[in-house]
């Protein structure tokens, strides 16, 4: 029996689509014309044609006369995440398969990118490889969504397609009320998507005001990534109860440092302190060195609402213009930051260590507090850059002094050199050595952005940066480094993709340097690779390209240890305020002090796996609103010629970094000028087709900015023509 003509193949495809929705069912072939909506005899003869040629091919049975079911096995059902590229296609992730399965688009059946599906698949007769139809979506990912509100005449809609979406929202116009406006970015909650409707429909929760102002897309890209905007009541009235007496009583239950002089350094805009350090001189070449992190699990308890929010949260998110903090104000900026001139509870690791960094003794346990100074980044690295006291109003000491005195002024330069110290021992172990640039703003009153600057890390940031890792590392090893380990919530790193690092030497070698793979310790190369790169114009967009090559970071109760930092064991203990995982690391220390029973290690790894979850989404939102600002002050440039380096090259055209502030921008392929320029995917360059000309990553281009696309975050601009 031959094939039907081509007007009718779609029956056979939507046959089988219900069938697969209906597993395990039986029906006849009028229940089945009736569900496809066949009313002419024509279109009921090829059903029964299909229904006939799938028995023959086994796809279907016929367990009894005029009736019909699918043929099931196991293996033909799967479940997995549902990846939607930008064409609309899909991929469903299977732990159980080795390859993704891939979805077209009209057997994507209305499931969303990250939705929890279930997959009929079947291997394509071609290749071999897998290909599949969803047939139940078992977990929505997300039920809101950001997009544009349009408003027609009799109804309205939620414009949110775009590279992973590929539907917009129906929304009933008796929503419509006078505070929402057409053109308005608003938010809008999935409800139901009918059978027989074409997009699915919502209800709209919240509206972020016109599209391009700075409140409105920064909440646009929270709510993106289901992050919130502001605390629930019932956790800021839980907050405000808190009492924030230090005792007499609880000092006693803890190690008093409150006549030991002990300061903190952070950036000049901080307002939550959660560590500090304490220094005093034991004898010739030892020092007790402190370091002191804000209790926050003594306020925070188990089970409590502020906890549950604190999980939920799982980190504080630092956008260009605003925080959103982990925990409430009242304990974030007040009861549990380190603010000078105040007794603080905190949560200790405390050593006694000598110039070079060893360890000769250490301790852990809840202790007090007073903070003697509060020093600014930019203080603490004058002091280490003219080895001379600072002199400051802003740091008066107990008696009155405004003068840093000797004491401070030799703590900051000898915690510098123990810093110095332990940065080349893990740089001998191979730790990664990553000194990016960090674009950061100067912004005006109304938050558009004023100018950029750029953040490097100088001797100062270091030295926190080393007794931070330092304490991270003790703690865990404390828990992990014993015959039978004890619970902990490790921070760890896996080994780099061996393909990435392949395609990384490619690359690399192109701009005549060298990364050796073949060596014993790879970090080594990358990081002479790193250093090599350091200053030059490709520095940014190599350590961009070697950042991708590396594993991600995450937490959880099995220690693999730290790739990138060379430590066989690693937490986060150092920053309770603002990362939750570090709560829990406090309390398990506590735990493991007080010889105390411990939460069960199934509790922990879902945490864990939640906190990772959720930092991957903060630092996407980070990201997109480092992109906004970029965009809304390259506005005030448009038509301007600018330097740039290639950051990337695509089948669509070639992606430019702006040499002087860092903002990136594409010149679509089509606007190369010169010739007609093709993709060469594997050397990652365009190639003119008559000229031979070759634009490929890391070579110098001038650009003029042509547009700055506030709502699809995009800039784009022109080459400038060379002179012939």
């Amino acid at each position: 029996m031959g094939k039907a003509k081509n007007k009718y193949r779609h029956i056979e495809k939507k046959m089988l689509s219900f069938f697969r929705e209906n597993p395990g069912k039986e029906y006849n072939y009028k229940q089945i014309a009736a569900v496809l909506n066949l009313r002419d005899t024509r279109g009921r003869n090829e059903l029964i044609k299909f229904l006939n040629l799938n028995v023959a091919s086994k796809q279907l049975l016929s367990p009894s006369r005029g009736k019909y079911a699918l043929v099931e096995t196991k293996k033909q059902y799967h479940q997995g995440i549902l990846d939607v590229t930008s064409s609309g296609r899909g991929f469903v992730i299977c732990e159980e398969l080795e390859q993704d399965i891939s979805i077209p688009k009209n057997g994507i059946n209305k499931a969303f990118n990250g939705d929890l599906v279930e997959v009929y698949c079947y291997k394509r007769k071609k290749n071999g490889s897998l290909e599949g139809e969803i047939v139940n979506i078992i977990e929505r990912k997300k039920t809101t969504f950001v997009g544009t509100l349009q408003i027609d005449k009799n109804y309205a809609f939620v414009l949110t397609r775009g590279a992973r979406m590929y539907t917009d929202f129906f929304i009933d116009k008796k929503q419509i009320t006078p505070d929402y406006n057409d053109g308005d970015k608003v938010l809008v909650r999935f409800d139901e998507w009918p059978k027989r409707a074409e997009s699915p429909f919502g209800t709209l929760i919240e509206n972020f005001g016109p599209p391009g102002e700075t409140a409105t897309e920064m909440h646009a890209i929270l709510s993106d990534y289901g992050l919130p905007l502001r605390f629930p009541e019932e956790v800021e009235a839980a907050a405000a109860e808190i009492d924030q007496r230090i005792t007499a009583e609880e000092i006693k239950k803890r190690r008093d440092f409150r006549k030991v002089l002990t300061f903190t350094i952070d950036p000049k805009t901080a307002k939550d302190f959660d560590d500090a350090l304490s220094f005093e001189v034991l004898g010739e070449d030892l020092y007790e060195v402190g370091i002191h992190i804000a209790d926050v699990s003594y306020y925070v308890q188990p089970g409590s609402i502020l906890d549950q929010e604190a999980l939920d949260r799982a980190t504080s998110v630092y956008l260009v213009d605003r925080v959103i903090p982990m925990l409430p104000e009242v304990l974030s900026n007040g009861v549990c930051s380190l603010r000078p001139h105040e007794e603080k509870y905190t949560f200790s690791a405390v050593f006694q260590i000598n110039g070079k960094g060893e360890i000769k003794k250490e301790w852990f346990g809840r202790t007090v507090i007073y903070s003697d100074h509060r020093f600014a980044y930019e203080e603490a690295q004058d002091m280490i850059e003219t080895q001379t006291p600072i002199v400051s109003e802003k740091h008066s000491l107990r008696n009155g002094s405004y003068t840093i005195d000797d004491a401070t002024f030799t703590a900051v330069i000898t915690l510098d050199k123990i810093a110095r110290n332990l940065r080349k021992d893990r740089m001998k172990s191979g730790a990664l050595s990553f000194d990016r640039v960090e674009v950061n703003f100067n912004l005006k009153e109304d938050n558009t952005p004023e100018s950029v600057f750029f953040k490097t890390s100088k001797d100062a940031n270091k030295l926190i940066e080393e007794f931070m890792l330092l304490a991270n590392k003790q703690v865990a090893r404390f828990a992990g480094k014993r015959d039978k380990p004890l619970p902990m919530v490790y921070r760890i790193h896996d080994e780099p993709d061996p393909e990435k690092l392949n395609n990384l030497q490619t690359v690399v070698a192109g701009f005549g340097y060298q990364l050796n793979l073949k060596t014993k310790n790879v970090s080594q190369s990358i990081n002479k690779l790193l250093l090599d790169t350091q200053g030059k114009q490709e520095q940014n967009m190599i350590d961009t390209l070697t950042i991708r090559c590396m594993s991600k970071a995450e937490y959880t109760t099995q220690n693999i240890g730290h790739y990138g930092l060379a430590f066989d064991y690693y937490a986060h203990f150092t920053s309770p305020i603002r990362r939750y995982p570090d709560v829990m690391v406090h309390r398990l220390l506590a735990q493991h002090l007080n010889k105390e029973k411990w939460p069960s290690i199934d509790q922990l790894e879902e945490a864990s796996t939640h906190s990772s979850q959720r930092e991957q989404l903060a630092t996407k939102a980070e990201r997109d609103s480092i992109k906004f600002m970029q965009i809304k002050f390259m506005e005030n440039h448009i038509g301007e010629e600018f330097a740039g380096v290639i950051s990337g090259v695509t089948d669509r055209g070639i992606y430019v970094e702006i040499i002087e502030n860092k903002c990136e921008g594409m010149v679509r392929i089509k606007d190369v000028p010169g010739d007609y320029f093709f993709f060469d995917d594997r050397n990652h360059a365009l190639v003119g087709e008559r000229t031979k000309k070759i634009y490929q990553l890391g070579d110098t281009v001038t650009v003029t900015v042509a547009k700055a696309d506030l709502i699809k975050r995009h800039l784009d601009f022109t080459m400038v023509q060379e002179d012939q």
